[in-house]
């Protein structure tokens, strides 16, 4: 009796034993391919922590400020206008991004929009209102953008971390479907990386980049002295006339093709009204 107690006692032994085994073999299996979500959060808890001792040196990180200037204002002579903002644009390292300048019924004016290195933008500013008397419009906004670059720049950390991750599983793979399925993953995260580089470039650039769009005018009935005088008035008012009427002409010369066609139209018309009344 004691020999068959120690033998079912030695085989119950033994099954355990490998149950155990088998149980350590599928576990490590399934260790092998994480799902992609499984991935990407160890990969966001990583970056989360590797971040977290470093909050104490949140303070000192630089501030990212977007700023930009909007100035309309009335000058004596559009020329020596131009020339001082030119100048200051040139004395500060700017550059004249757009140039343009026109006429409507009251004034001439130019509106010119200036890119300026930011840490010159407030020199720049006061530089080109030397000898305003006032402004019809001064518009200056600050827009901080420090937590929203951070936040970008972690998202980018996390990305190639993840794409570094897949890398590893790439050289590791065996299976062609396997490697297929990576590449597309792979494929995506890189798209999602330059998209986010391309954010924080735009980003940086608006920031050491300052916008300023200056608008300046002068009133054309200064030409003439304070007042017109009535007689100008009609002579203004013929002139306009005689332009009306070059212009009418002109418009009919463009469309003439169609006047003739109209014109035989209601000619056979009329002569098969007057046939039908006779």
């Amino acid at each position: 009796m004691k020999t068959v107690f120690l033998f079912l006692m030695l085989l119950l032994t033994f099954s355990s034993c490998k149950k155990s085994e088998s149980a350590a073999e599928e576990n490590i299996s399934a260790m092998k391919l994480p799902p992609k979500e499984d991935m990407a959060a160890s990969v966001a808890y990583e970056v989360v922590n590797k971040n977290a001792p470093q909050k104490s040196e949140d303070k000192t990180i630089e501030q990212k400020i977007i700023k930009t200037g909007n100035l309309r204002f009335e000058t004596r002579d559009l020329e020596t206008t131009y020339n001082q903002i030119q100048t200051a644009v040139k004395n500060y390292n700017g550059t004249i991004q757009n140039d343009t300048e026109g006429k409507d019924y009251q004034s001439i004016f130019k509106n010119i929009t200036v890119r300026i290195p930011s840490k010159n933008f407030d020199l720049f500013v006061k530089e080109i209102s030397k000898g305003v008397a006032y402004f019809d419009n001064k518009e200056i906004s600050s827009q901080d953008v420090t937590e929203e670059y951070i936040d970008i720049d972690a998202r980018l950390k996390a990305k190639k971390i993840l794409e570094a991750r897949y890398l590893e599983l790439l050289k590791k793979a065996n299976k062609v479907s396997e490697m297929l399925e990576i590449e597309t993953q792979l494929s995506a995260i890189r798209e999602e990386i330059e998209a986010k580089e391309g954010q924080l470039r735009y980003m940086q650039n608006r920031v050491s980049m300052s916008t300023v769009t200056i608008e300046f005018y002068k009133n054309v009935a200064e030409e003439s002295g304070v007042t017109v005088s009535y007689g100008a008035k009609i002579w203004n008012a013929i002139k306009s006339g005689f332009f009306g009427i070059s212009s009418f002409l002109l418009g009919l010369l463009e469309i003439w093709p169609f006047i003739i066609i109209l014109s035989f139209i209601i000619y056979f018309i009329r002569k098969r009204f007057k046939k039908k009344t006779t």
